[in-house]
Formats: structure tokens, C-alpha cells, sequence
């Protein structure tokens, strides 16, 4: 099972920092590469820049709950869901269609 994983391009989890703003804020943000990809992914398909939607992720995160917490890990949770609602059908794969309005039951 070991060798599914091990043959990954090493690339993929080399994390990378990038900086934005968030809540006013300058920070970095450390993610792996293979995250920064599918997060790009995302706003692609929204027609976000990546800051647009990580700032756009931070702010309604803000709004629901009291705290944030680790974000970056948010960020990754984020990502994986994406992945794994596309691998259920519950969100199309056709990159060209948005992701705005695609109604997601928990």
C-alpha cells in the first residue's frame, strides 16, 4: 500500500509560504504545494484570484464560528473535502462550472 504514496512526486508535499491579507492582517500562510494546487483549482473555477478566495474562506469562517483556530488546517480540510465530494458526484468535475451555488448537504 506503502508504494501508492511513495511514488508521488516529492514536490507535492514540500510546503511553500505565501503572503496575503487577512482581516487586515499581513500573514503567511504554509501550506504543501499539493494544497496551493487544489486551492488554485477552486478559485479557478469560481473565478477568484487565490488571495479572493482564501480571504473570501477566512472571512465566512469568521462569521460562523467564535474562533478560528488553525486555519492552514481548515485550508487542507477544505481541500480534501473538495476532492472527496467531486469523487462522490455531489460536486461536478468539469472544472468550468463554479462551485458558487452547488448545494452540499453535510
Amino acid at each position: 500500500m506503502c508504494e501508492i504514496f511513495m511514488s508521488a512526486d516529492p514536490a507535492l508535499w514540500e510546503a511553500e509560504s505565501r503572503s496575503l491579507r487577512l482581516g487586515g492582517v499581513s500573514t503567511s500562510l504554509r501550506l504543501e504545494r499539493m494544497f496551493w494546487g487544489v486551492l488554485e483549482e477552486i478559485a479557478t473555477r469560481d473565478r477568484l484570484s487565490l488571495a479572493q478566495l482564501i480571504t473570501k474562506l477566512y472571512d465566512e469562517l469568521c462569521e460562523s464560528r467564535p474562533e478560528v483556530g488553525n486555519f492552514t488546517s481548515f485550508l487542507r480540510v477544505c481541500c480534501t473535502r473538495y476532492l472527496s465530494l467531486q469523487l462522490t458526484g455531489t460536486i461536478p468535475t468539469d472544472r468550468r462550472l463554479p462551485l458558487r451555488g452547488i448545494p452540499v448537504h453535510h
